[in-house]
Formats: C-alpha cells, sequence, structure tokens
C-alpha cells in the first residue's frame, strides 16, 4: 500500500448546494466596500498592525478556484476579501502572505451575536468554499440570522495566497495510474523515489519558507488574526474533520479567546500517526461492512448477495486493476488506486453508495467500463473536468508532513501496513506489507507540529460531535477530544463522515443551540439517523 501514512486523509469534500442571500436580499448583490473592525480582544506584541488591518469586500467571483467555486460564489449575499498576515509569526516584519476570506453576513444585524467562522478539514479543504455551498443550510435559520458566515482559505489553501504546488494536472494523472503495489526491495526502492522527486517538486514550486510555516499552529495563529480583523473580541468557530484538530490547537494557544468550539469528527489527540491510522482503517471497513449490507439486499449488487463474501467479492473485482487497469472514457485509466478511493470516496456518505454500486457493476460485467469509479475518485482528488485540479492533496501532503511526527524505520512502517491491511481487508491489495518510507521523509523542512494531547487552560465549554459510524473519524475519537478539551460530546448514530448542519434536525438543533445560546446537551446526548 503505497504512501501508507498519507494517502487515506480525512478529507471532507461537500457537496455544492445553492446558496440564499441574507435578509431576503433578492438579486442585489452586496456592494464592494471597505472596514475596519478590529483590532478587538487580545493584541500579541509586534502583531498590531495584522490584527487591526481594514478589509476591502467585493465580489467573491475573482477568488473561484475551481468549476464549482465559480458557480457558488456568484451567489448573491456573499462577498470576499483578503486578510493578509506574516508566514512566519516569529519575524511579523518579514515576508507576508494572504488568506481569502469569504463572508455571508447575519441577517438581523441588530440582533447578531458575530461571526462563526468554519474550517470543513483536510487539512488543504477549502474553507471560502465550504461556506459558499454550506450557507444554504443556514440560511433562514437562527444561525443564518445571528451569525455572519465566515469560510477562509488557510494559508497555502485555493484562494490564499502563495498557494503550496506540487504537480501539475498530467503528473498528478501519472501518479494516480502508478498503483506502487510492488513491495519486493526494487518496488519499494521505486516508490521511494518517486516520493523523493515529489518532495523535491514540492519545495521548488512552493518555496520552503511557505512549507516551513504552513502546520497547524500557523493556521490556528491566522484564525485569531481574523478573530481580531472580523471584530469579534472572542472566536466562535465550527470545525469538521481536520478543522477538529485547528479548533484543538487554537483551544490550546488561545483560551482566552475562545467564546464557542464546535468540533465535528475529531481527530484523537491521544493516538500516534500509525494509531491512528489503523484505526482510520478499522472505520472504513466498518462503513464499508455497512455498505455491502445494504447492497447486499438490492437486486444485482455488484458484491452478490451475501454480505459475508463482499471484502473477497470487492477485492475479486478491483484487484486485477493492479497489473491492467481498464478503459475510463475519455481516453483516461482506472487504476487500482482509484477504484480503492472511489471506495473510500463513497463510503463518506451513504447517499454515494448507489454510485459505488454501478461503479463495481461496470468492473464485473466485463465490459471495461471504469468511469463511474473514476469519475468518484475524481471528486476525491477534486479533479476538474478540464484536468485541473485544486491543490487539495498537494496542501493535505504539505501539512500533514510538518504537523506529525515522522516514521522512517521501515520495519515500523511494515507493521503498520500489515495492521492497516488487517484493519481494513477490503483495501488489501494482495502483495506483501511494505516498508516504503513516504513523502514526508524526504520532506525538505522541519516538524514543526506536536502531537500530544492539548494542554488548554481555563475554557468555556466545547461541544464535540461524534459519529458512531464515522469511517474518517472514529467515534472514540471524539470522546477521546471531548475528554481531554473537558468539554461536552454529542453522539450521532449513523454511518458518515460529521453530522452537523447535513439534515438532521437533533443535531442541528443541539448545535445551533450550543453556538447560539453557549448550551450544551445533557450528557449522554445522542441523536440517531431516523430523527
Amino acid at each position: 500500500m503505497p504512501r501508507l501514512l498519507t494517502v487515506i486523509g480525512t478529507l471532507l469534500l461537500l457537496a455544492t448546494t445553492a446558496c440564499a442571500p441574507p435578509d431576503g436580499g433578492g438579486d442585489e448583490p452586496l456592494r464592494p466596500h471597505t472596514e475596519q473592525r478590529g483590532p478587538a480582544g487580545p493584541v500579541p506584541p509586534a502583531l498590531e498592525r495584522f490584527y487591526g488591518q481594514r478589509l476591502s469586500w467585493g465580489p467573491c467571483a475573482p477568488y473561484a478556484s475551481s468549476a464549482s467555486d465559480r458557480i457558488a460564489f456568484q451567489e448573491p449575499g456573499l462577498e470576499c476579501a483578503r486578510m493578509e498576515a506574516p508566514v512566519d509569526y516569529a519575524d511579523p516584519d518579514g515576508a507576508t502572505l494572504t488568506l481569502g476570506v469569504l463572508r455571508r453576513p447575519a441577517a438581523d444585524q441588530q440582533d447578531r451575536i458575530g461571526s462563526l467562522v468554519v474550517n470543513p478539514g483536510g487539512p488543504g479543504a477549502s474553507g471560502m468554499s465550504s461556506a459558499a455551498t454550506m450557507s444554504a443550510a443556514v440560511a433562514g435559520g437562527e444561525l443564518g440570522e445571528r451569525f455572519d458566515f465566515v469560510g477562509f482559505d488557510p494559508r497555502g489553501v485555493g484562494a490564499s495566497e502563495p498557494a503550496v504546488q506540487c504537480l501539475t494536472g498530467p503528473e498528478r494523472d501519472a501518479e494516480r495510474l502508478d498503483s506502487d503495489a510492488d513491495t519486493s526491495p526494487s518496488g519499494v526502492a521505486e516508490t521511494e523515489q518517486e516520493e523523493r522527486a515529489y518532495a523535491a517538486k514540492c519545495a521548488e514550486r512552493s518555496g520552503t519558507e511557505l512549507l516551513a510555516n504552513i502546520g497547524t499552529r500557523d493556521v490556528a495563529r491566522d484564525l485569531d488574526v481574523l478573530r481580531s480583523v472580523l471584530g469579534d473580541p472572542k472566536l466562535t468557530y465550527l470545525g469538521f474533520s481536520y478543522g477538529t484538530r485547528i479548533g484543538s490547537e487554537y483551544a490550546e494557544e488561545f483560551p482566552g479567546n475562545v467564546r464557542a468550539l464546535l468540533l465535528d469528527g475529531a481527530i484523537d489527540p491521544t493516538q500516534s500517526a500509525v494509531d491512528s491510522l489503523v484505526a482510520q482503517g478499522a472505520g472504513f471497513q466498518r462503513a464499508f461492512d455497512d455498505f455491502a449490507v445494504w447492497c447486499t439486499r438490492r437486486p444485482d449488487c455488484a458484491l452478490g448477495d451475501d454480505p459475508g463474501a463482499a471484502v473477497r467479492r470487492f477485492q475479486q473485482l478491483t484487484r486485477p486493476l493492479v497489473d491492467q487497469p481498464v478503459p475510463a472514457g475519455r481516453g483516461r485509466q482506472l487504476s487500482y488506486g482509484d477504484a480503492t478511493t472511489a471506495a473510500v470516496q463513497a463510503l463518506y456518505a451513504p447517499s454515494l453508495w448507489e454510485y459505488l454500486d454501478l461503479g463495481l457493476r461496470g468492473l464485473r460485467d466485463g465490459d471495461g467500463d471504469g468511469e463511474m469509479l473514476l469519475a468518484l475518485a475524481d471528486q476525491y482528488y477534486q479533479r476538474g473536468a478540464g484536468g485541473n485540479y485544486a491543490n487539495t492533496m498537494d496542501a493535505f501532503d504539505a501539512v500533514h508532513c510538518v504537523d506529525d511526527a515522522r516514521v522512517l524505520d521501515p520495519a515500523v512502517l511494515r507493521e503498520a501496513d500489515r495492521r492497516y491491511r488487517e484493519a481494513a481487508p477490503f483495501l488489501d491489495d494482495g502483495n506483501p506489507p511494505s516498508g516504503a518510507r513516504d513523502t514526508c521523509a524526504f520532506w525538505p523542512v522541519p516538524v514543526t507540529g506536536e502531537q500530544e494531547p492539548p494542554e488548554v487552560g481555563k475554557l468555556p465549554p466545547v461541544l464535540v460531535v461524534s459519529t458512531t459510524g464515522d469511517p474518517a473519524t472514529p467515534y472514540r475519537a471524539g470522546v477521546a477530544l471531548a475528554e481531554a478539551l473537558r468539554g461536552g460530546l454529542l453522539t450521532f448514530e449513523g454511518t458518515q463522515h460529521t453530522a452537523f448542519l447535513q439534515g438532521n434536525a437533533c443535531v442541528d438543533q443541539a448545535g445551533t443551540d450550543y453556538l447560539v445560546d453557549l448550551e450544551l446537551p445533557a450528557p449522554g446526548a445522542r441523536c440517531s439517523a431516523g430523527r
């Protein structure tokens, strides 16, 4: 399994939805304007000019970095700006960068509480995109009435400048076709050479200064600047998936600046990188098993009619792709890596199970049609129809490589791969476990993050939402984060990645009550998919 510690990320890809204008604003766009609301709250020494900067708000279309953004960002009621921050907070008079910021102003400005800042995860996902697509979920409700709904592209991501750049579109396409399944000594050597070359391209195209200062520690500092610039003495934050790590890092660095943190789909702060990986593999296996039960009850399921044989059947359909990719339309081919990535993408939410079954049926029927599975993999990698990619995967690697301790011992990596295959047998390609080092072993800058449970000072109540069948961030991770932050826990019984603002009335009401009134659910509170 190539790139074991980086290939399966906790990436949350939100479906595009319509956005509604604030306060019944009709079709009139918000007028461009410049405002200065900061500095608000505490200002660290030597950072006054950043904390008190003016923002020039205007149309969002120029900030679009994908075709879906170009549609979503045209919605009335949205406005965008750029915020400046130091590249290196230890050198505030040195080089600077800019972050893209998108805002949907509160419908009721007189009863406005402040800003609700959202991050969708990744690392590498665009907060501007998620805020634009999620604004429909808050429009007309109490969150939309009481909060400016704000998303930002973290440093190096999306519309922020400069952006992390490692591979071109054609290079990413070529990488996806290379299965790296050969775990022999020569195969491992070839894989590691490819990882070394990838790291070198990231350094050459992104610059080592940006790569050295792109970790979660720096994103949390940017978030505090944004809090002040938006005029909020204290931060109200909504973080999904990796966004929970940003939230817990912020709580550790700025506990006195927190008003509310809602963290959904938590990363366990107590686990090592290897243990976290294995737990995630087990989570995807449980989601696959749920998919198999659903599928085998349907007529003509690609996996047959026996859930107990579903893993073996999935392997029979996908393993031949290791040696022989199949046509997937428009001159492209479906590789083994893309087929398994398609499965992972579909397991994030039951709404995608139908497409996974349809794609697997294309393999089963022997017509060589890999188009549906390739489309799912393209969604995961955020590949546009023209062959361009969002820089999500490049940014994911860049943040991971400075956030997490590097595992360099081939024996440890081989054992980690063995444990992963055991935890997630549907993703086992049939080859012996690999001891190949991943990209981070060759990364040009050192680790800057800490893999320790957050040590927070006096902190207002925090709410963690955790889903029992979350494939990417297992339920126990949310329990551990709630304990580490001494916060409340809301359990959602379902099989999906994250739950808040995804249509469950119970979860949405509990989360809204917390964000608006700072009221935690009762201890032991649970919601389910049926209510």
